[in-house]
């Protein structure tokens, strides 16, 4: 047992031993995960961007092979309509597997 006048000496350095040990125990691991959390936010978003961009280019590539007129031309987005919901359900089966 240490001698009385040296327990504030050990209480404080106690508690800077776990201040010490709550900062790297828990704060910097949490700081890197929100990072972490923060790019992959950044990332979903690109790709949401990107397959809405592919899906615009890939209906508008259906519409120019397909002939002229009203009725070719609503069907063109009708079938670009399909293909990206079931591109979209391939995709959500493939996450729920």
């Amino acid at each position: 047992m240490p001698p009385v006048h040296e327990l504030p000496d050990l209480v404080g350095e106690f508690i800077d031993m776990s201040r010490q040990y709550l900062r790297e125990q828990t704060v910097e691991p949490a700081r890197r995960l929100g990072r972490l959390a923060g790019f992959s936010v950044i990332a979903s978003v690109l790709f949401v961007f990107a397959a809405g961009f592919l899906g615009v280019a890939g209906t508008r590539w259906l519409l120019r092979a397909m002939p002229d007129g009203n009725i070719w031309s609503g069907f063109g987005y009708v079938i670009g309509s399909i293909g990206l919901l079931g591109a979209m359900g391939l995709v959500m089966w493939r996450a729920t597997r």
